[in-house]
């Protein structure tokens, strides 16, 4: 996480423009590159690279087959300047990577601090912004979702220190935002939601997806082994992947998919490409 985005060349690479954004939470008509993958997207959070800078992060999220992204703050800092967003968006070009969502990123009251990361989702082009919000940021978002039309999607993060993450599950995170703007919603990590059960609390991803309905904005799409306390390729360890497939096509799901793996950060690529033979072989299967 400490990698840095390249500036300097994002200055040299020059100013550019992505077309316009579908509706969030949607795949546009033009994405064609959904086809292989059984109308899914499919992309990859770049945390997965976080051993690598930018451009090593796209070269390789493309070499893996993806061209969708969820960037973090590392590979893509909200404080860049209009030079560097345009010179991020001219290396996603370059790689054929369209970035999608962004995050996580925390959210308070602060209504001035909120709307710099909506400005900065716009000018990257994403969809939503995946999110840890404080409880008392809700009004705050619920008028930049509406003027934006960029969705929050609330990401869990299982069991934090001796507890559990405040949004732990999709229960959790329903009960607070379903009297707010319909952009409010979750980004599931079925990794961490596998982890609750470290704490006891034992969660089906599938089912949780099928809680948020068409809350659902984007996923986190991992697994994990609770034994060995390690990502694991998925479908090695308890996730059904078939399953949230199912659940997936269930709720109408239009978001990115975003393959996460926080395991082998030196050289996490032969994991990805397993990841993504799986998801293919799971996609037949559920057809």
């Amino acid at each position: 996480m400490n990698r840095s985005l390249d500036r300097r060349h994002f200055l040299r690479l020059g100013a550019a423009a992505l077309g316009a954004a579908a509706l969030p939470g949607l795949a546009g008509a033009d994405d064609k590159k959904a086809d292989d993958f059984g109308g899914f997207l499919l992309g990859a959070q770049s945390y997965t690279f976080r051993s690598f800078n930018t451009e090593q992060a796209l070269k390789r999220i493309k070499d893996c087959g993806l061209h969708y992204v969820e960037f973090f703050q590392a590979h893509a800092p909200a404080n860049a300047d209009a030079d560097a967003i345009s010179g991020l968006l001219k290396l996603c070009k370059e790689y054929d990577v369209t970035p999608r969502c962004w995050g996580v990123q925390g959210f308070s009251k602060n209504h001035d601090a909120n709307k710099k990361i909506f400005e900065f989702g716009k000018a990257l082009g994403v969809q939503a912004l995946s999110a840890d919000p404080d409880p008392d940021s809700f009004d705050s978002l619920d008028k930049l979702c509406e003027e934006y039309k960029i969705a929050i999607g609330i990401h869990p993060h299982g069991p934090v220190g001796n507890g559990l993450h405040r949004w732990y599950s999709a229960e959790v995170i329903l009960k607070a935002v379903k009297d707010h703007n319909p952009l409010i919603g979750s980004c599931l990590d079925t990794g961490h939601l596998i982890r609750a059960a470290q704490l006891g609390k034992k969660l089906d991803p599938a089912e949780e997806i099928r809680v948020m309905g068409p809350r659902n904005f984007g996923l986190h799409l991992k697994d994990h082994d609770n034994a060995k306390k390690t990502d694991v390729v998925i479908g090695r360890g308890a996730l059904d992947v078939v399953g949230v497939l199912k659940a997936l096509r269930d709720v109408k799901f239009k978001g990115l998919i975003s393959i996460e793996y926080e395991a082998h950060a030196d050289n996490p690529s032969p994991d990805v490409r397993e990841c993504i033979a799986v998801f293919k072989g799971s996609v037949k299967k559920l057809a």
